[in-house]
Parts: structure tokens; sequence; C-alpha cells
């Protein structure tokens, strides 16, 4: 737990300094001795991992002259003073000085090293703490900027945390609205060269001409037109960070001369012969992959490699879908403020179209559709008051209920065609309960109800009936499909007057139908027996 901390021992007695050193030493607590307090003031330093140990009375300056430059380089920084017997007031005048203990002489090896553990546990818990608040500091305005909680995006926070505060270069690869220039300024203000000059340029928003003046600056005379001297944006950077957007549009000669910009740090001036030292951290963006555009010849590859010393990869909108809530509601709640109007709220439907939406412009476009929302001039697709937007070309892709429940007519439909329409084997076959098929299938074409069996014979109509036709429903008892059941099923007995079950008069079970025409409807059972002289015509 303390290893990593150090005791720093102020003591002119070289008796009492070796026995201090020695039981610090066995204890395992690493200690540096110095005999004066003028050995030990250049050692101390803000967050100094460790404490000091210094006596009260030494050669020059006293303990209270350490205690006193110590407070005054961090407040936090423990020190214990060792004091005589005669030494009672200026111990609580130490104390009163901000001193973390005082130990009286004599004293044992034990007593001191359980000072000191003590001092070291609270060092330790005060740079910790210092170091949490810190991280969180970054971590909240890294958030604000990089907004978003799936894992790409925490991937990119992550390394933005770790190379802010290098001084190498840095090369962003992304899409055109990813946010490049996001990224940019987050390595800025969480660098040192915070408080420095911040310079951005687009290299593809100036002629060739111009970019080279642009960027290194003039001497009066260097051409046609420069009446006086002109400052280039990289000696303006000078001490903090120069931004190069859209690095693939920059000519082939500014590239050579930007590359020994990066290698010697220093520029060169139109016009000028005299070399200026520079200072800056560059990083470049790009939408295109510089590798390949080496490859074919236009772009440099020295450069690219030079660069390429951190790359950090921006994701597309399209790839992170999670986040496009928590961004339209950032985007939103900035919108709202800026133009002094409530925030809308979307609903569930609209806001299930953007996710699926592939934003070919990314967080701009996003960005964007916010602020046009915020106004009511949104478009009528994403418009929280118009009608659900037209699925047509990527954007046409059905919800999850939609695909399973299309899925599930599908498996019906093809389940109730292998068991002719019986909606009990169907289920039992599916391992299903019945009354979801049973409400399901009539979804699918088949009626619910008894089953159909194929009618067999040479006058028997096609099979199997087409869906929706009136031989599949259960609930017409007369024509030609009631006439076709009965018959398969057989004639129903009666109860006579007198008690006897007797067939109907049409027929009995087995008898086959009489003779139609080919795809002519059957005759009703009154007409089959008006047809036989049973019934007066």
């Amino acid at each position: 737990m303390n290893r990593a901390l150090t005791v720093l021992l102020v003591e002119d007695d070289a008796a009492v300094q070796l026995g201090c050193v020695q039981a610090l030493q066995l204890a395992d607590i690493p200690v540096r001795a110095f005999e004066s307090a003028e050995a030990v003031l250049p050692h101390i330093s803000p967050g100094l991992a460790g404490v000091i140990v210094t006596d009260m009375r030494l050669p020059g300056a006293d303990g209270l002259s350490v205690i006193c430059e110590a407070r005054d380089i961090d407040p936090d920084l423990p020190v214990i003073m060792i004091t005589g017997h005669g030494d009672v007031n200026l111990a609580v005048q130490a104390m009163r000085s901000g001193a973390y203990d005082f130990i009286p002489k004599p004293f044992s090896p034990e007593q001191l090293v359980e000072v000191v553990q003590r001092a070291l546990e609270k060092r330790r818990l005060t740079l910790e703490v210092a170091n949490l608040r810190r991280a969180l500091t970054l971590s909240e305005g890294l958030e604000g900027k990089l907004v978003g909680h799936s894992p790409a995006i925490a991937r990119v926070r992550q390394l933005v945390t770790e190379v802010a505060d290098s001084p190498v270069d840095v090369l962003i690869r992304g899409e055109t609205g990813t946010g490049k220039e996001v990224v940019a300024r987050a390595l800025h203000d969480h660098s040192r060269r915070r408080n420095a000059p911040y310079v951005a340029l687009n290299c593809g928003g100036l002629p060739d001409s111009l970019l080279d003046s642009e960027l290194f600056g003039h001497e009066p005379g260097a051409f046609t037109g420069a009446q006086k001297r002109r400052i280039g944006r990289i000696e303006h950077a000078n001490g903090g960070t120069l931004f190069l957007d859209e690095l693939e549009s920059m000519p082939m000669g500014v590239q050579v001369k930007l590359l020994r910009v990066l290698q010697e740090r220093c520029i060169e001036r139109l016009g000028s012969n005299q070399s200026i030292p520079v200072d800056v951290r560059v990083v470049a963006a790009t939408k295109d992959d510089l590798l390949a555009r080496a490859q074919q010849g236009s772009f440099r590859s020295d450069l690219v490699y030079r660069l390429n010393v951190v790359n950090i990869e921006l994701p597309p909108l399209r790839e992170r879908r999670e986040d496009i809530p928590m961004l339209l509601e950032h985007f939103m709640l900035l919108a709202a403020s800026r133009y002094d109007r409530p925030e809308p709220r979307l609903p569930q439907a609209q806001l299930r179209q953007l996710m699926a939406r592939d934003w070919p412009g990314n967080v701009r476009e996003l960005r964007n559709v916010a602020d046009a929302l915020v106004l009511g001039v949104g478009p009528q697709w994403v418009s929280p008051h118009g009608p659900a937007p037209e699925a047509s070309g990527n954007d046409a892709q059905p919800t999850l209920t939609e695909t399973v429940e299309q899925f599930e007519r599908s498996l019906i439909a093809d389940a109730l065609q292998r068991h002719a329409g019986n909606v009990g084997q169907t289920a039992k076959r599916c391992a299903s309960p019945r009354p979801p098929w049973s409400t399901r299938s009539g979804n699918t074409g088949w009626a619910r109800g008894r089953r159909l069996r194929k009618p067999k014979g040479p006058n028997a109509p096609a099979w199997p009936p087409a869906p929706g036709s009136p031989s599949r429903s259960r609930t017409r008892s007369s024509g030609p499909a009631a006439d076709r059941r009965r018959w398969r099923r057989g004639p129903r007995r009666r109860r006579a007057p007198d008690g006897a079950f007797r067939a109907p008069a049409w027929g009995i079970a087995g008898r086959p139908p009489p003779a139609c025409a080919a795809g002519a409807p059957w005759p009703s059972p009154r007409g089959l027996r008006r047809a036989e002289g049973q019934v007066p015509v």
C-alpha cells in the first residue's frame, strides 16, 4: 500500500537520521534523508507522492519554514514534526501552521512507523480522490461533447482521454458529419495546451495558390499583391493546436512543406529564408483512406506515416443507432435554449423511424433535423405532429414486431396446409395452445372450425378451394358447400313421431350424389327430393 509513497526525512543529527532511516526501511517504507531545509525544498512539488518528516531545530531555516513552504506548494501535503522536551510551544505553533502530527523526543521506532503510516495512508487517499475528480471532470467534459453510450463512441472517448495530454500528432478518420472537428477540439481542450490558440483550417476550402500562404505566411513582396507581412496559421497556432480538415485535398507541394514542419518543427514564410521555430500540435482529419490514395500516387505516403502516430476512427451514425435518442435529445435541448423555444417530444413511432434511417449526413444531419424540429419547420416525415414517414428504399425496414407476426402467419399457413385446415392437429403438431392458433388462422386465409375433407368421386369439384371461398367458411349452413359436407358425413337420422329413428327422405348413408355437369353447383337436399319425385313441384 505504501510502497509507491516516499518519506522525505529532514534531520541534521546523523545518529537520529540513521535510526529513523533503518526503522522506516524495516517497515518497508521508502525514505530519502536530507540534512537541512534548503536541501529538501527543491524536492517538494504539487502532488508529491509521499510525506515529510522534519526536525524542529535545523541548521539555517527551521522546521516551521519547511511547513510553511510545503503548505504553499501543496496544502494537503502531510508534514510530521519531531520536537524535543523544551519545544512544546514550538510544537503547538507547528500544529497551528498546518503540521499533520508531532513526535516528541525520545521516541521509539514503533512510534515513528505508526505515525508515518497514518500520514502515508492519508496522503494516498488524498491523491486518489484528486485523481478521481480529475478523471470525472474530464469524463463529464467529453460526454458533453462526444454524446452517446454505445461501445464505439465509448472507445473514442477513452482514446481521447489517453492521448489528449500527449504531444503527439493525431490523425482522425471518419465520414462527413461524424464529428471530426469535435474530437479535435476535445483533444485541445483536455490537453496542457488548452490556454493556447486553437487554429482550424479547411484544406479543401482554399485554392491551391492561397493555401501555401495561408499556412506558412509571407513577407512583403513575396508575390503580386503581398503588400505587408502576414502571419500564417501554423505560426499563429504556436504553443497550441493546429487542426487541418480535409487533408486529402492538400496539394502535393504543400504536403512536402508540411512534412518538413512536422519533422523539424520550424517554418519559413514565403519570400523569407529565415527559419522560425514553432511548438504546435497538428491534428489532421480526413474522410478518405490516405494509404490507398498514397498507393494511387495522389498523396505522399511519408506524410501519412508521419501523421499516423495516433489514429482515431469515428464510426458513422448508422453503426451506433442506439445513440440516436440521446443525441436527438441533446441537440433539441441545445436548440431549444438557443432559439428560446419549448423542447418538442417525439412519439415512439417517429423515434423508431429516426433510428431506422441510415443518416448519410451522420451526426451533423441529425443536429440539423433537431434544430428544424425545435423551430417547427422540420420535414414532414419527422414532424412530431405529422404522419409517420413512408418507408422507401433503405428505410423500408419492418419493426421486430411486424417481422415476428409475418413469420407466424407464414408458419401457420404452411402448417394448416399440411393438416388440411385442422386447427387442433396443427396446434398439437406445433406444440402451441389452440386458442392462439384459432385466433391467428384467420390471417392465413383458412377459416376456423371443422376440418375440410377432400371430396371424392368423378364429379367432385376442384380441391383445395381457393382461400376465402365460401367452401372454407363454417358459418354457411346451406348451399353447395353445406351439401357436400352433409353428403361426406352421411345423413343424420331423425326421430319420427312414433319415436323410431329413420334416415332422411333425400338419401341414405353412402349413397352417391346424383350426376351433375362438371363445375355445376351441387343440388340442395330439397332439390334432390324434388328430382326423385318425393316433393311436389
